[in-house]
C-alpha cells in the first residue's frame, strides 16, 4: 500500500496587492480592513505594483495573523526564489475600462457665517462639500466584454447590460447586473460582508462577497440561468436566492 494519497480540496485565499513599500502605512490600514472583516488566520497571496523587500512584507503579515502562502509572480518573484517561497505565475492582465458614468453620494457639510448665528435657516449661509467617506455608484451601459474589467473601489456598481466570459465587475459594494453574468463578479471586495449581488440570468465564472467565493461547477444547479440574489448568511457562506419578477 502507497504512503502517499493525494486528494483534492478547495482552499480559499485572499489576494493583497500592494501600491505602497511603506509598512506603517500597510499596518495601518490593514488593521483597519481586519477589525471589518473575518480574515483572521486567512490565506494570503501577495502581488505588489511598487518594489517591496519581501520578507520583511511576510513578517509583517503574520504579525497580523495572516498566512503568507506565495506571492505572484513580477516584482517579488526573484526574492522569493532566493528565498524558496512559493511562486504564483502571473494573471493576464484584463483592460481596465471606466463606467459610463458615476454618482457620488456624501454627507454634506453645512457651513454657516460666524455672523448669521441668529438668523433663521433660510437665510444662513450653507456651502456643501464632500464627505471624506462618499459613496460613488458606477452605471455601465454596455456589454462588458472579454478581456474587460469593471472596478469601483469605493462604492456599488450597475451594469445595464450582460457581462461575457473573461470578464470581470469588482466592486467595494453592492453589484447589480440587469444581463446575463458570464464572467467574474466580486462583490465587497475590501471585506465588506453586507454586500450583494443581483443579477437577471446567473451563468457567472465566479461570485464572491469579501472573499468568500463559488466557482461555476458549484453554483447550485436550479439557479443557472435564473434571476439571482447572492448574499451572505450568518455563517458567513453565500446563499443564493431566486428573485421573482
Amino acid at each position: 500500500m502507497a504512503d502517499i494519497r493525494i486528494t483534492g480540496r478547495m482552499v480559499n485565499f485572499t489576494r493583497l496587492t500592494f501600491d505602497t513599500h511603506d509598512h506603517d502605512a500597510i499596518r495601518q490600514q490593514l488593521s483597519q480592513m481586519l477589525k471589518e472583516a473575518s480574515y483572521q488566520g486567512a490565506l494570503v497571496i501577495i502581488d505588489t505594483t511598487v518594489e517591496q523587500e519581501l520578507i520583511a512584507l511576510i513578517q509583517l503579515l503574520i504579525s497580523l495573523d495572516l498566512q503568507p502562502m506565495a506571492v505572484i509572480d513580477g516584482l517579488l518573484g526573484d526574492q522569493a526564489r532566493a528565498i524558496q517561497f512559493p511562486v504564483i505565475a502571473a494573471d493576464r492582465p484584463l483592460q481596465r475600462i471606466k463606467a459610463t458614468r458615476e454618482q457620488v453620494t456624501e454627507a454634506p457639510v453645512v457651513a454657516v457665517d460666524s455672523n448669521l448665528d441668529t438668523a433663521q435657516p433660510d437665510q444662513k449661509n450653507m456651502a456643501f462639500k464632500p464627505h471624506a467617506n462618499s459613496h460613488l455608484t458606477s452605471y455601465h451601459d454596455e456589454i462588458l466584454r472579454t478581456g474587460q474589467c469593471l472596478v469601483q473601489d469605493h462604492g456599488d456598481i450597475i451594469v445595464n447590460a450582460g457581462i461575457n466570459s473573461g470578464s470581470e465587475v469588482i466592486a467595494s459594494g453592492n453589484i447589480h447586473v440587469y444581463g446575463s453574468v458570464r464572467g467574474r463578479v466580486i462583490a465587497g471586495a475590501s471585506g465588506n460582508s453586507t454586500a450583494r449581488i443581483f443579477c437577471h440570468s446567473l451563468e457567472a465564472e465566479l461570485v464572491s462577497i469579501a472573499g468568500t467565493y463559488c466557482v461555476a461547477d458549484d453554483i447550485p444547479e436550479h439557479m443557472i440561468k435564473k434571476a439571482v440574489h447572492i448574499y451572505l448568511n450568518d455563517q458567513q457562506e453565500l446563499e443564493f436566492q431566486a428573485l421573482q419578477f
